[in-house]
């Protein structure tokens, strides 16, 4: 994890909780009369867990990204469209080495980070959106994307560059996806709002949990989480873990957003796949590691 702070606290890394599910038949014996009873789950070694894991990561696939199945309890494998045959078999090699341990599927569109040009939050060469507001004592910041912030030293309202908003205080990616900007300018209004709705708190992601999330490009877009704890390579060694993933929608520009459900902040729109017209998959970095980093607060 390659991590920078100015001004305020330290980021840290979070890694992936893994859990695996193999599959034991069940005897019955000649005497019984009764149909024979249907398989039942085993629950295998934390240590079996971790080392498929690990075998998929040190693949180090561009395109790709892999959490546990809470259904199944498998470790679910995606290989975006990128993704060549070739190194789709060296993915289904690495994981077979541990029978049933995981699925291998092919994912629609290709993941990124999900940056552009155009209205929202701007610094120079890309766009992304604000995530929620948050306060530290006296001092009023946003949280957004680490990849947005990766490199921006100022921030400003419109893509003219005309008013600042302030600047970037601290970042943290790859590993992580989150950075803090300052709200140096007085004059830039910082209600702790999404949109409309007013936040109260933040909240942990539950698998099946519905959701919404809000972006500069594609606005208010809903759907349920899917799964938790994902680790996405986006290619040149950007690896983020600790994801939640969504079914939900997104662009490039709506990077930096916030996942909400009701008034509660869950995470930061980290990237994707597909888009909105015919749909896709979305990542999230969980919004209380960002604030615990850096000691901040909803308001």
């Amino acid at each position: 994890m390659r991590a920078r702070r100015i001004g305020i606290g330290r980021p840290r890394l979070i890694a992936p909780l893994v859990s695996l599910l193999v599959m034991t038949a069940l005897a019955v014996s000649d005497a019984d009369a009764a149909p024979a009873a249907p398989a039942a789950a085993v629950a295998p070694s934390a240590a079996s867990v971790a080392d498929t894991a690990s075998a998929v990561e040190s693949l180090d696939i561009a395109g790709t990204s892999w959490a546990v199945d809470e259904r199944t309890g498998r470790l679910r494998v995606l290989a975006d469209a990128t993704v060549t045959d070739g190194d789709l078999a060296r993915i289904r090699r690495a994981t077979g080495r541990w029978a049933g341990a995981a699925t291998v599927e092919r994912l629609g569109g290709r993941l990124r980070t999900l940056l552009s040009g155009g209205d929202g939050i701007h610094t120079a060469g890309w766009r992304c959106s604000a995530g929620v507001n948050v306060q530290s004592g006296s001092a009023y910041y946003f949280v957004t994307a680490g990849h947005c912030t990766d490199g921006a030293s100022t921030w400003y309202t419109s893509s003219a560059m005309t008013t600042a908003i302030g600047p970037t205080v601290g970042t943290s990616f790859p590993g992580d996806d989150f950075g803090v900007v300052r709200y140096s300018n007085t004059a830039v209004p910082h209600p702790g709002t999404i949109g409309t709705v007013d936040v109260t708190g933040t909240a942990t992601a539950q698998v099946g949990q519905s959701v919404c999330r809000r972006g500069s490009t594609t606005g208010v877009r809903c759907g349920m989480v899917t799964g938790l704890n994902a680790t996405v390579n986006y290619g040149s060694g950007e690896v983020v873990s600790g994801l939640i993933r969504t079914n939900i929608c997104a662009e490039p520009g709506d990077s930096g957003g916030p996942l909400y459900s009701g008034d509660k902040v869950i995470g930061i729109l980290s990237g994707g796949s597909g888009n909105c017209t015919t749909g896709g998959t979305t990542y999230y970095q969980p919004i209380q590691e960002a604030l615990n980093a850096y000691g901040l607060s909803v308001y």
